[in-house]
């Protein structure tokens, strides 16, 4: 099974990074050596999906440390931490596990400055241990999410919750690629995933490329195709869950849902446990971030709308808990009402 790395350490402590932005396309690293770089990438979606936004942020603020630890010491070295967990923390407001990252790798830097620690050794690991936890979450939520496919299966999904996504085989996709190591693959389908095509760019290529059985449709198809009666299940992620199991991911996962359950299609989301937010009591209380209206009536330079014609473009938006059929994390599969158990 042939999966992309869409993150690593260069030899000099930089972030070498997959630009998710030309796929499928061209696939181009860049060298990340500065916080003002990696909160760019963030920002424009060269890196994406919550977990390895957390992740990139992390060895953004390793960076930061290793720089400003270093001749000017431990104490600006904390401040220099403090400014990029500033930096990078302003640049997606929904997707919690960036701001979780960011809280963790600032609390290193803490201890490691109290106790006398190198400050960017110190980071260097923590954010290497943010990376390896996730991995195994993922391998977790794979293994916990494989029993909901039945055999033989076609099951469905929005935008891109696999590799490209995560620090490890993905959350919504890691059943998929758990069945298809040992012959079990479901096959897939795919929504394009509107405006900036995830699903077909990202979702569709990593598929691919690892040997599933994949189809791409348009996303006002959904509904036709559920209709059908061939897709099993639903299996989408998260950018953040609220308390009570409300949903905020991508937009165009709220119709899924609505369709889904017009269909008596079960629809699972699966995520790891940093996405979960008890601090939000629901998703009306989830901040939804708004982006340029330009990514909506254009395409890559392209304008495809009317002259002066106005867009609204959420990047995502709210599945309420009663539409989700149950949550698979790291921890256990529960219906969405009581995810605080996970928690415990």
């Amino acid at each position: 099974m042939q999966l992309p790395n869409p993150i690593g350490w260069t030899a000099g402590g930089a972030i070498r990074l997959l630009d998710q932005t030309l796929l499928p396309g061209e696939e181009r690293y860049l060298e990340l050596d500065s916080v003002e770089s990696v909160a760019e990438a963030i920002r424009s979606l060269r890196v994406r999906g919550a977990p390895l936004i957390g992740i990139a942020a992390a060895m953004g603020v390793a960076g930061a440390g290793r720089r400003g630890g270093g001749a000017a010491g431990q104490g600006d070295g904390l401040a220099e931490v403090r400014r990029a967990v500033a930096v990078l923390g302003a640049t997606r407001p929904t997707a919690i596990n960036l701001h979780w990252a960011l809280r963790r790798m600032e609390r290193r830097a803490e201890r490691a400055v109290k106790t006398g620690e190198e400050l960017g050794t110190a980071l260097r690991t923590e954010a290497q241990a943010i990376w390896d936890e996730d991995r195994a979450m993922c391998e977790r939520i794979g293994a916990l999410g494989a029993p909901l496919i039945p055999a033989g299966a076609t099951v469905g999904t929005i935008c891109n919750a696999g590799v490209l996504a995560t620090g490890g085989i993905g959350s919504a996709l890691a059943p998929i690629y758990h069945l298809h190591r040992v012959g079990r693959g479901p096959r897939v389908v795919v929504p394009e995933t509107r405006p900036l095509l995830q699903g077909s760019r990202l979702t569709a290529w990593e598929l691919s490329r690892a040997g599933v059985d994949c189809t791409v449709i348009a996303d006002g198809m959904i509904a036709s195709r559920l209709r059908l009666g061939d897709v099993a299940c639903v299996l989408v992620g998260a950018d953040r869950i609220a308390a009570n199991g409300d949903v905020a991911n991508k937009i165009g996962t709220y119709g899924l849902a609505l369709a889904a359950r017009a269909h008596q299609v079960p629809l699972y989301v699966l995520a790891p446990t940093s996405t979960i937010d008890p601090a939000v009591p629901d998703g009306a209380s989830i901040p939804i971030e708004l982006r340029e209206p330009d990514e909506v009536t254009g395409w890559r330079g392209v304008r495809t709308a009317a002259e002066g014609v106005p867009a609204w473009n959420p990047a995502f938006d709210v599945t309420p808990a009663e539409l989700v059929t149950a949550i698979v994390t790291d921890r256990g599969v529960v219906p969405p009402g009581q995810i605080s158990r996970l928690m415990d």
